[in-house]
């Protein structure tokens, strides 16, 4: 028990000075002030370029979608996501070691040992491959879809829309891509980062007031057009749990048969089923799932 409570004490006390540093050291691979210059750029694009042209500039929910990027990426790690997942891979080695295995054992590849965009692309697909299915599983599970309905509370798309989501979802995300990363492993600081701030980019993008589907492209990376349909409230007959699942990446909707886009989504209503008696504040909507029961 001391020893995850010195986890606890560290990983506050680490997190915290890790912020601290983010906040008043500007670098590159900076994660605060690359939230704040893609959320710029991406918004810039929006205004220039609109898809909805109706849409106002600061479109419903907009400071809400604002608190939750920063909320999410940051004051949740210091909240909780830290410690648990520090606590968790803890718990995860004590098991193996009980059992006479250790993480290492799991390791079939070593990206440091590839050439650096081979790994980088390893790496890159793995993860998004993961995502993508733990997405579905999102939708599939009516357990685990209570919290994601606030990401599908979005009535407005808008590049802030991309970041609003329940504080349960990266823990599912992080959970089931523990073991994927173990296996891959020697991935370093810099492929992190690459990685981080590209998905961060294509994610703004999806769900931003932007009309583009990139040409040919759009069989290989998720877009606007396509995504709006992922956020539609009327779904398809045959697809009643959800279409278009991409995070980054649209190609394994394509491969597997998930991908939806009947014609130009631009004016589609938004949401879900019931979605008029979602809350519409901060703190209502983090307790929504523990006071609704499907």
């Amino acid at each position: 028990m001391e020893k995850y409570f010195e986890i606890l004490k560290n990983s506050y006390y680490g997190y915290f000075n890790y912020l601290w540093s983010e906040i008043t050291h500007f670098h590159w691979e900076n994660y605060f002030y690359g939230l704040i210059v893609v959320s710029l750029i991406v918004w810039g694009l929006e205004l220039v370029f609109p898809w909805r042209k109706n849409q106002k500039i600061f479109r419903k929910d907009f400071w809400l979608d604002t608190f939750y990027m920063f909320f999410n990426f940051f004051l949740l790690n210091l909240i909780i996501l830290i410690f648990l997942s520090n606590a968790t891979a803890e718990l995860f080695n004590d098991f193996l070691g009980f059992v006479g295995l250790k993480i290492s054992d799991f390791q079939i590849l070593d990206l440091d040992a590839l050439p650096f965009g081979l790994g980088l692309l390893i790496f890159f697909l793995v993860t998004d491959f993961v995502q993508w299915n733990t997405h579905r599983l999102l939708h599939y599970s009516p357990f685990l879809w209570n919290f994601h309905k606030l990401h599908h509370s979005v009535k407005e798309m808008g590049f802030a829309a991309h970041l609003r989501y329940h504080w349960m979802e990266p823990v599912v995300y992080k959970s089931i891509l523990y073991i994927p990363l173990a296996i891959l492993g020697g991935f370093n600081v810099e492929s992190v980062a690459i990685i981080h701030f590209s998905a961060l980019a294509i994610g703004h993008l999806n769900h931003a007031n932007l009309g583009w589907d990139y040409g040919i492209l759009k069989y290989i990376f998720n877009n606007p057009k396509m995504h709006i349909w992922h956020h539609a409230k009327v779904l398809p007959e045959n697809a009643q749990y959800g279409v278009n699942f991409g995070i980054s990446l649209s190609v394994w909707d394509y491969l597997f048969k998930t991908n939806h886009i009947p014609h130009n989504g631009r004016d589609i209503e938004l949401g879900f089923d019931g979605d008029e008696k979602f809350p519409s504040n901060f703190i209502a909507q983090e307790l929504y799932p523990i006071k609704t029961k499907e």
